[in-house]
């Protein structure tokens, strides 16, 4: 049996590996003025060790008590108080006096039952937000590490595209789903042409509290990657990406007079009603101008290529 002088050692000895949310908030020393006394009645010999083990079995064992700890950020001092409220007056009534084991397991029982149905009543997680980023807010409460667990998201947002023609205006908007801190600060980067989320290939633009990015006119040099950065302090919350495309304007051009032109060369003067579209009732257009319709196409074709 442990003596006072290595009682704090027979505790970390005696109980599992696995913590619980006993360990969690009651203290070494209020866990040895409980077991004190400790009888066992078989033997009719005090016995602190086997104490300890059956607060093991009814508290680090029990899935319905470590389920019951499973609250919402900042509600685990409701759970220290829910638990303190039924061990450190029985931890004081059983300090330096002789009780059974039986009586022992009664009572515990009773403290773990009592402790499930209160704590089952506290505020669950508010849940994780997918698919990425740091989210302190959705963590919950674990007591097998007596630490909150947080969403197991990864940093990195997928990338979201965007296509937009030369001289378009473009705004990015780094923006989350989930709450964030009050002390955030972003930081845009740019990797120049190429769609990634290689750290290592962007550069920075600008950093501050500004969630905008905006391009008042977009052209070719700046398509690629944006990425924004969210910090809070030395930490990183999340990395947003947007793949930015930039077509020119003369192959925009190119194209819907392409449509023009192809337009021009059904038979029988038939029109198709918008590009792609089911052939119109026939409409016979008169030679000389069904000629000046593919004369400008073809003119205004071959400026655009040469030019």
């Amino acid at each position: 049996m442990c003596t006072s002088a290595l009682w704090f050692m027979c505790v970390s000895l005696l109980f599992s590996t696995a913590l619980s949310c006993y360990q969690c908030f009651v203290n070494v020393e209020d866990s040895f003025r409980l077991c004190w006394g400790h009888i066992l009645t078989e033997h009719n010999v005090r016995n602190v060790d086997s104490c300890f083990r059956m607060l093991d079995h009814i508290f680090n064992n029990n899935q319905r008590v470590i389920q019951a700890g499973r609250v919402g950020k900042g509600y685990d001092k409701q759970l220290k108080e829910i638990l303190d409220a039924e061990i450190l007056p029985m931890a004081q009534e059983f300090n330096k006096k002789l009780n059974k084991d039986t009586v022992y397991e009664e009572r515990l029982q009773t403290a773990a039952d009592n402790f499930i149905a209160a704590a089952s009543k506290l505020p669950r997680v508010s849940g994780c937000v997918p698919p990425c980023g740091f989210q302190s807010t959705g963590a919950v409460y674990n007591c097998i590490t007596c630490q909150y667990d947080s969403c197991k998201f990864p940093l990195d947002c997928p990338v979201k595209e965007i296509k937009v023609t030369e001289n378009s205006r473009i705004r990015m908007w780094c923006d989350v789903p989930f709450p964030l801190p009050n002390d955030i600060e972003m930081i845009w980067r740019f990797a120049e042409e190429v769609k990634t989320q290689q750290v290592d290939q962007f550069q920075e633009v600008t950093v501050g509290v500004d969630r905008l990015y905006s391009i008042p006119s977009t052209s070719l040099q700046h398509q690629g990657t944006y990425q924004c950065e969210i910090y809070s302090g030395q930490r990183s919350i999340v990395r947003l990406y947007y793949y930015l495309t930039v077509t020119p304007q003369v192959v925009a051009g190119h194209t819907e007079l392409q449509e023009i032109f192809d337009l021009s060369l059904l038979p029988g003067g038939w029109l198709l009603t918008a590009p792609g579209g089911p052939l119109h009732s026939p409409l016979l257009l008169p030679s000389s101008l069904l000629l000046t319709v593919c004369l400008t196409a073809l003119l205004l074709l071959l400026f655009l290529t040469l030019g």
